[in-house]
């Protein structure tokens, strides 16, 4: 088993790396605004000189992502890179590419609209009616209080008529108004147990992680480290990719993890053993 280093502070480790991929809900956000100690402590990064690439599951588009988080004092200059998931979606929906070829062009939205952004500009129609759907669609739930049994109806259906389901993230929970809630990861594993074929994007996608290190010039896997809040997520993807990683534990897994300021590292010795992933480092929270 791999060590595990409880933290206080980021500024304890930085001379070890030069590039930070950094994730959005959990890690900056907290499902409402941005955590004032996490933007401080990434600006406080950009000024020494090292490289920021976000890196997040999230259906916003990159531009969207940006623009929230100018919004809320972290400004754009800072980052040398926005990868999401949305962003992937929405240029896979345009080629047409591999298994995008044969989704057709009528969806239909399962959970939230807020996903919608990924077929701005492009060819494909929402439909109201499931019976006139080509696939399905899904970024995100729509309130906290959803459970997967909600969705059960339509994923049989869905999964009868032998309809894809397109899911954006991969994630079993998320934020969501400042709470944890459902994700799409659930829904798309419950949908492939009924029979459906799913089609996903995001971390821990080794492709999405390492389009993000080996796409951008002047970056070393060797000094590279991933910060997220999820061990199913972010550490299995860093785990898998060969590089080093960092767990928020006041983030999905905080229940578990406790809102300790110092990070319970037995607790998060025995996660790591359920999920088999282990990161470098856990952090109560992003700060200086």
């Amino acid at each position: 088993m791999k060590m595990i280093k409880p933290i206080v502070s980021i500024s304890k480790i930085i001379d070890s790396y030069d590039t930070f991929l950094v994730g959005f809900r959990g890690v900056l956000c907290d499902g409402i605004s941005v955590k004032r100690e996490a933007a401080a402590a990434l600006i406080k990064l950009k000024m020494t000189g090292k490289k920021l690439i976000l890196v997040t599951n999230s259906a916003m588009r990159a531009k969207d992502i940006v623009s929230f988080l100018s919004e809320n004092n972290l400004p754009d200059i800072i980052w040398n890179a926005v990868v999401s998931a949305g962003e992937i979606i929405h240029y896979q929906l345009k080629a047409r590419r591999g298994v995008f070829a044969a989704l057709g062009s009528k969806f239909y939205c399962i959970g939230s609209n807020k996903g919608l952004g990924v077929f701005n500009g492009l060819d494909y129609e929402r439909v109201e009616d499931i019976s006139d759907a080509d696939f399905l669609y899904m970024s995100e739930a729509s309130s906290v209080v959803e459970v997967i049994e909600d969705y059960y109806p339509v994923l049989e259906y869905g999964a009868n008529q032998s309809l894809p389901l397109l899911c954006c993230g991969n994630d079993a929970a998320n934020y969501m108004d400042g709470q944890i809630s459902l994700a799409s990861g659930t829904v798309a594993e419950q949908y492939a147990i009924m029979g459906g074929n799913i089609i996903t994007v995001g971390k821990p996608d080794p492709e999405v992680l390492l389009y993000s290190v080996e796409n951008f010039e002047g970056i070393d896997k060797s000094k590279t480290i991933l910060i997220g809040d999820s061990f199913s997520t972010d550490i299995k993807g860093a785990n898998l990719i060969g590089i080093d990683s960092m767990l928020i534990s006041k983030g999905i897994h905080v229940n578990f993890l406790g809102e300790g300021y110092i990070p319970d590292i037995t607790k998060a010795k025995e996660l790591a053993a359920n999920f088999e992933v282990y990161p470098d480092f856990v952090i109560s929270n992003l700060r200086w």
